[in-house]
């Protein structure tokens, strides 16, 4: 109990500064003018024997100092504000949580370790087999290539030889005296085009009409 201490008349006052080394937290009690140091507690298991609570505040606390020669001490330790005391008591949870998930992971990394392992490396005369049916040759001017539809429905419209019908029944229209190619000069041999010649008008009916009845 806190109550049977003399709380008014404290033995030594100074900072309280918690630091760790692996798994092991050391509680150092400093000089808060000059740093030095005036007693450790490791603490290698909390809640444990080396940092207990006492039953009738929560700002005080029991803690086992060392002095690394093997002896030890049970003294007395409180803190004048609330929050530094709850601190006191965050800081210690937090290092022993990150303890306990270290341990968990170095499990874990055991276990898959021991366990079977994945043997992905191909086996004497074994084979794989890729399909590459898909894949399209592309070399310039080696590879055949296929002929692509022209117009709607795979049909290829070609344009109706000079002097012939369209399947409209128009005649494709001369070319143009404005039009010009460049570089190209105008003469009436690129103009002149070859024009059909008239059928010589006949009677259609033909022989048919000397025929008999």
């Amino acid at each position: 109990r806190a109550a049977e201490w003399q709380l008014d008349q404290p033995a030594w006052s100074g900072r309280l500064r918690i630091t760790a080394k692996g798994s092991t937290a050391f509680i150092k009690l400093e000089d808060k003018t000059s740093g030095e140091l005036f007693a450790q507690a490791p603490v290698e298991q909390f809640p444990g024997i080396a940092v207990e609570g006492v039953t009738d505040s929560s700002r005080y606390f029991v803690i086992r100092i060392e002095d690394g020669n093997g002896r030890r001490a049970f003294i007395g330790v409180g803190f004048v504000d609330r929050g530094d005391a709850f601190d006191f008591n965050v800081a210690l949870q937090d290092h022993f949580k990150w303890v306990r998930q270290q341990s968990e992971l170095a499990r874990q990394a055991q276990d898959l370790e021991q366990g079977p392992k994945l043997d992905l490396g191909f086996k004497e005369g074994q084979t794989i087999k890729l399909n590459i049916a898909n894949m399209k040759k592309k070399e310039g001017g080696t590879g055949s290539t296929r002929p692509r539809p022209a117009g709607p429905g795979g049909l290829s419209l070609l344009p109706p030889p000079p002097g012939g019908k369209s399947s409209s029944g128009e005649r494709p229209a001369p070319l143009s005296t404005s039009a010009q190619l460049p570089g190209t000069p105008i003469t009436d041999s690129l103009l002149s085009w070859p024009q059909p010649t008239a059928a010589p008008a006949a009677d259609i009916w033909g022989d048919f009409a000397k025929a008999s009845g």
